[in-house]
Order: structure tokens, then C-alpha cells, then sequence
């Protein structure tokens, strides 16, 4: 599994922030959707520009106004955006546009009947896909969706694969045999209350995957 790129997602503690900082995840998400228990306030999302440059911070958006999106990256100076509702792919194209070398990144909650020709008018317009488990709450429920389903999906784009995933599912994961696997986003699973990660388990974690 040497190359999979790792997410950590949902941070919103200043102390939490630095202590998963420093275990060096490829991407660092935030997530500014208020009905979220999540949702990073102001004061805090000041600390993403301490971040070390090297970690792409990802700003996590649902079906927000696309201005205020654009004020976000530019506030934050991050480097990616995850979007988890109904956005277009002409909302992706414009936001793509407006920031040179943003990375795009649109979710879907997958679920038994997904259809992937969903994907088909956004394959252009993002830089990766991400498959989350299919619920009213956008994410973020600690629960897994059945990966067999991602044989249905034949597109060459690469995604990252969300939805509950915890140190028990690492001999799945790497078991995995799909070139277009780039990254694993996880959340809730590795939380001690919402928005306070175990810096702990992450590192074991990703330990855990490397061996």
C-alpha cells in the first residue's frame, strides 16, 4: 500500500490540530458545513495557515454559495476543496478556474443502486472523486458501505475512499487491487468526541497499513 495517500478529516481543535499535524497526513480536512458537529468556527480555522505547507488542507463544503467558497480558499489559503452535496459540475469548473492548482475534490454517498454514470459530466471538471457512505447527514456517520459496490464504477479518475473506515478494516484495504485507490479519508472512527481526533490510533493506524 506503499503510494496511498492518507486524509484525516473533521479537525477543530487548536492542540488536536498540531498533534495530527505532526503525524504528517497527506491532507488535513475542515469542515465548513454549520450543521455539522464538525464545523471548524472561525477562530479556529485561523490555525489552518500555520499548517506546514507540505499537508494540502482541504476545506469541506456542502451546497454553499460558490462566493462564499472562493472567500474561504482565499481567507485559509487552502489548497484543495471537498465538495459533499449537489453541486454542479459547472460549479466545480468555475471554482477550478478561479484558483490555479486547487484540487478538486467531489463526494458521493454510495449506496446499493448508486448509479456511477452520475459521475460521467464531472470527470473533467474535478481532480478526484470521493465515496462516502450514503446519509442524510452528509458524512461523517462512522459507517461503512459495501466496497464490492466500486466495481460498478468504471471510470479511470482516481478517488479516495471514505465511510467509517477504522484500524479493522486495514487486511481489506489492502487487499484492495484498483490503481485508481488514491487515498483513504478518515473521521469519526478515530475520535474521542466530534472534531477531536486520536493522534494515537492514527499513527498505529498508518503503521498498521505500512507493515
Amino acid at each position: 500500500m506503499s503510494g496511498l495517500k492518507l486524509k484525516v478529516c473533521g479537525m477543530k481543535f487548536a492542540a488536536n490540530i498540531a498533534a495530527v499535524a505532526a503525524l504528517q497526513p497527506d491532507y488535513l480536512g475542515f469542515i465548513f458545513y454549520d450543521k455539522s458537529p464538525r464545523f471548524i468556527n472561525d477562530v479556529s480555522a485561523e490555525l489552518i495557515k500555520y499548517i506546514p505547507s507540505e499537508i494540502k488542507t482541504v476545506g469541506v463544503f456542502v451546497n454553499e454559495d460558490l462566493e462564499t467558497v472562493k472567500q474561504k480558499v482565499k481567507l485559509h489559503k487552502l489548497k484543495a476543496v471537498q465538495l459533499h452535496g449537489a453541486e454542479t459540475p459547472e460549479y466545480c469548473q468555475e471554482l477550478k478556474d478561479s484558483f490555479n492548482g486547487l484540487e478538486i475534490i467531489k463526494a458521493f454517498g454510495i449506496y446499493e443502486d448508486f448509479d456511477f454514470n452520475t459521475l460521467n459530466t464531472y470527470v473533467d471538471q474535478v481532480d478526484y472523486f470521493l465515496f462516502d457512505t450514503k446519509t442524510k447527514v452528509h458524512g461523517g456517520s462512522g459507517k461503512t458501505f459495501d466496497w464490492k459496490i466500486l466495481a460498478n464504477y468504471k471510470l479511470d479518475k482516481p478517488y479516495f475512499l471514505s465511510g467509517g473506515i477504522d484500524m479493522e478494516h486495514v487486511s481489506e484495504i489492502v487487499e484492495i487491487d484498483d490503481s485508481r485507490l488514491y487515498a483513504l479519508d478518515i473521521n469519526s472512527r478515530f475520535e474521542t468526541e466530534p472534531g477531536f481526533k486520536d493522534a494515537g490510533r492514527i499513527e498505529a493506524f498508518v503503521a498498521k497499513l505500512e507493515n
